[in-house]
């Protein structure tokens, strides 16, 4: 079965926006959201785990609200998930992806906000990119309190493998690979990185 193409960059709004979703993973957070900060037009979608772990690496709804547009998991349905149907969005990024949001994603699951955009995105062939946590035999992140180190079973690392393979999506495993794909998505769209809010 051949995959249909990428939808066609004019069919989304001139203003058309990247919608960036947080899970509740603080693997290189900071760093996520400071290149969303550098995207022109970047919207946050919040699962409820991000809600309660953005506080904890000093980005409480607030201050990310000075910066960004946020939508929050507190509808059943997804209800901002509909933005994907009029060409507002024309690329959803998760990033940082915790391996709960991998799987859900690798399985067809869209149960919290950031997995239905991906989803949605999916079907109407909007390109995802997805920035996995668990992706090596060994993961050294930060908590909010210390270094920890990580062992990422079997388990995680094929759920990254299933979800590399999915249509309209770009996997990425390291912060590096992360700026790559956006740098592409960008050139792509005819887009430039805003200055650096830093």
């Amino acid at each position: 079965m051949t995959q249909a193409p990428a939808r066609d960059l004019a069919e989304f709004k001139p203003d058309a926006r990247f919608a960036w979703c947080v899970t509740g993973s603080g693997h290189l957070l900071e760093e996520s959201i400071a290149l969303a900060q550098r995207l022109p037009r970047a919207d946050l979608f919040l699962s409820a785990a991000a809600e309660e772990v953005l506080p904890l690496y000093g980005w409480p709804l607030p201050k990310l609200r000075k910066q960004f547009r946020v939508f929050r998991d507190n509808s059943a349905s997804g209800v901002p998930v509909g933005m994907l149907y009029h060409g507002i969005y024309h690329t959803v990024v998760i990033a940082p992806a915790t391996s709960n949001t991998v799987a859900k994603c690798a399985f067809g699951i869209s149960d919290t906000l950031p997995t239905n955009m991906y989803a949605q995105a999916g079907k109407q062939c909007i390109p995802g990119i997805v920035f996995a946590c668990d992706t090596e035999p060994t993961v050294v992140t930060q908590s909010p309190n210390e270094w920890v180190e990580l062992r990422p079973r079997t388990v995680e690392l094929d759920n990254v493998e299933r979800l590399s393979r999915f249509e309209y999506t770009t996997l990425v495993r390291s912060l590096d690979e992360l700026k790559t794909a956006l740098d592409q998505r960008l050139s792509t769209l005819d887009l430039a990185w805003t200055i650096s809010s830093s």
